[in-house]
């Protein structure tokens, strides 16, 4: 379990561009060749986790647990066989908020804007990772985007920066009464990836 020690903007946050930097470097903690994890220390924080490729598939959660490099939750193990078994070499774990907290009930109230431009500056190398396609991102919240107001400011933001990039947004599953998509954890293996408007989505959720 993590339960966050501190709101965010008690923190001195790094920026992203360094975290980057350094997750590039070797790591004695694991194989920096495979895993691209920053920041590359666990922290109350995380922007990437994921593995390295040419054609990852870009999945989005709410907010980060415990899971690290060689040690994946059963979320992460669950994203990682469907990025394959859709024909993607590689995966990447993000969150619309980067605040880590395996209960979502512990997420701080109000969005720290600091925290969330690092956040979207890590989207934007995420995206830039595709190589020769156009980015796929699999939304993948699922409810838990009910739990805090400004997640879907967060996500707005997220299209807008899909958007410059030519990005397709996806969901695997059955999604909510309300639209909202379904969450990796209880997803067969074989579930199959099928167009997302994210844009309408995020309309309606909104102005309900």
């Amino acid at each position: 379990m993590h339960i966050p020690s501190c709101t965010t903007d008690s923190l001195e946050l790094v920026n992203f561009d360094s975290a980057l930097e350094a997750a590039n470097r070797p790591n004695p903690d694991y194989d920096a060749a495979k895993w691209l994890y920053v920041p590359n220390v666990y922290s109350e924080y995380r922007f990437i986790l994921g593995t390295r490729g040419v054609n990852p598939l870009i999945c989005v959660g709410i907010n980060p647990s415990t899971a690290a490099p060689d040690n994946l939750d059963n979320t992460l193990k669950s994203v990682d066989r469907i990025a394959n078994h859709n024909g993607f070499d590689s995966f990447i774990m993000f969150n619309v908020y980067a605040q880590r907290a395996t209960n979502p009930d512990d997420m701080e109230h109000t969005c720290n804007q600091a925290l969330h431009e690092e956040n979207m500056k890590a989207f934007r190398y995420a995206l830039s990772l595709s190589r020769g396609q156009a980015p796929a991102i699999w939304a993948a919240w699922g409810t838990i985007i009910e739990k805090r107001s400004y997640l879907p400011a967060c996500v707005r933001d997220m299209i807008d920066i899909g958007n410059s990039f030519g990005a397709g947004w996806y969901s695997a599953g059955k999604k909510s009464k309300k639209g909202h998509p379904h969450h990796p954890l209880y997803l067969r293996k074989d579930s199959l990836l099928e167009p997302f408007d994210v844009d309408g989505y995020v309309s309606e959720i909104l102005t309900t």
